[in-house]
């Protein structure tokens, strides 16, 4: 259960937020410190699964062939198999499109290499190679995990961003993805909670509120 403070602020987040003729995300804004972003081993790259989830649909494309693939076409959004690979490594803008829409690629490990070669350069600096499933993983599962993702990343920023609910979820459901979030971060931080210097939560278009 999240602290009362942060559900606190996610509320004030909510009720200041002007009405708008979309739904809008809620996203969490994190500020760091005293902390060395141009050393690789000390950036945030991890992926968190929500307890409330994430409130938006959340777009996965699994390569694969055979039976995982049969299996994956029944929750992720697309599946390719080694030919669509390679027209897509033939095809760059189609590549870019398709990494910049999708949030995460799950890939068969026998197919990992041919992605390396010929998405790499597409997929690698936006952060989004794809998780190997190694032959005994349950692709569905995997799948239904990844749906109540998101990815914290802050590469070599000392601010950055991580989607944590929409606006019509309630309060305590977005406090606790914001909770489990947190906890991530003050056990991967080299200084724990000393590494954080802020934290603010806003809808997409509304004020930022600071979170205690």
């Amino acid at each position: 259960m999240a602290d009362q403070e942060i559900e606190n602020a996610v509320t004030r987040a909510l009720e200041d937020a002007p009405p708008r003729n979309f739904r809008e995300t809620v996203d969490l804004a994190i500020n760091l410190r005293d902390i060395d972003l141009d050393d690789p081993s000390n950036r945030v790259d991890q992926d968190v699964v929500l307890p409330s989830g994430t409130g938006q649909e959340t777009k996965i494309v699994v390569f694969a062939e055979g039976e995982t693939a049969l299996r994956a076409e029944d929750v992720a959004e697309e599946v390719l198999d080694s030919d669509d690979l390679a027209d897509l490594g033939d095809n760059d803008n189609e590549a870019k499109d398709l990494a910049d829409e999708t949030d995460f690629f799950l890939a068969e490990e026998s197919l990992m290499q041919d992605i390396g070669r010929y998405l790499g350069t597409v997929l690698g600096p936006r952060g989004k190679m794809p998780d190997p499933l190694a032959p005994d993983d349950d692709v569905v599962e995997t799948v239904e995990r990844l749906k109540n993702s998101v990815t914290v990343r802050s590469r070599d920023r000392r601010t950055f961003h991580t989607r944590v609910g929409a606006e019509d979820m309630s309060a305590e459901d977005i406090g606790d993805n914001i909770d489990v979030i947190l906890r991530r971060l003050h056990a991967d931080l080299e200084k724990g909670p000393l590494n954080i210097d802020s934290i603010y939560v806003k809808t997409t278009m509304g004020p930022a509120v600071e979170v205690a």
